[in-house]
């Protein structure tokens, strides 16, 4: 099966020189990178450079004008150009787990997507990786929060997969670390470009999603990434709008999204 694994950044390649080097050293390769880039800087396109000439698979710089915080367009457009019948998702600040890709494939079933966690990471050990561009992660360093999203055990993983709840509603998402049949964005037009600035896109995605029919799978114990620390930078000026578009994508039941990915698939 052909993956794509897509990242989202916005300038802090930095950081993202970490995730690209993390996808890199996977288990399981991804077949391709495209890297959904929202508006960022000469700097950025410079590393992504640098690190295109290091891999040996395709990696594919997509770049949209800054234009405020876009990022549902700048992803549909990274679906539309994916090649992959898989879609694994993650932001510019995550590492990941040597195995990553391959928990992902494993819990993978037809008719169903997968939302993972992050181990977050403290200012300290953050400000050490990133001098030091280390992607070997110690789960026991002190400065760690969310310990136990960095504990990998499989059977349990495969075994809560579908009944895990905890205390937020049960189409709570973080793209941060999801995955998708690509048809299966397709069928619902993927993120809803309504959304404008911050919050709320990835939760009102996985709700339509569920209206197709499609079954939410937890990947706990599995699935292993490792969020950067940084400063809240995004506005959420728009987080009451966005509320109020996620609350009708509840209520009206729909599936299909009008503004969406399609813009995008003959491009």
């Amino acid at each position: 099966m052909k993956v794509s694994l897509i990242i989202a950044t916005y300038n802090w390649p930095q950081a993202l020189e970490l995730a690209v080097l993390s996808a890199l050293k996977q288990s399981r390769l991804p077949d391709e990178i495209i890297i959904a880039d929202d508006g960022s800087t000469e700097e950025t396109r410079l590393e992504i450079t640098k690190l295109t000439e290091k891999s040996k698979i395709p990696i594919i710089h997509l770049w949209q004008e800054d234009n405020g915080f876009q990022k549902t367009s700048i992803l549909n457009k990274a679906f539309a150009k994916s090649t992959g019948e898989y879609v694994i998702q993650i932001d510019g600040d995550i590492i990941l787990h040597h195995h990553f890709i391959k928990d992902h494939l494993g819990l993978a079933k037809k008719n169903a997507f997968i939302q993972g966690g992050r181990v977050l990471l403290g200012p300290e050990i953050s400000r050490k990786i990133l001098s030091d561009k280390n992607i070997n992660i110690n789960i026991f360093n002190s400065d760690i929060k969310r310990r136990k999203d960095g504990i990998r055990f499989l059977a349990l993983s495969n075994f809560i997969a579908s009944g895990y709840r905890n205390r937020h509603p049960k189409y709570f998402a973080r793209g941060a670390n999801m995955s998708f049949w690509r048809e299966d964005l397709v069928l619902t037009n993927g993120y809803n470009e309504d959304f404008s600035g911050w919050g709320h896109e990835d939760s009102e995605l996985t709700i339509r999603l569920m209206n197709a029919g499609k079954q939410k799978l937890q990947l706990k114990f599995g699935g292993i990434a490792y969020h950067i620390y940084h400063k809240e930078e995004a506005s959420k000026q728009h987080d009451q709008q966005n509320k109020e578009l996620l609350e009708n994508t509840v209520k009206s039941g729909i599936v299909f999204t009008p503004k969406g990915l399609n813009q995008y698939l003959d491009a």
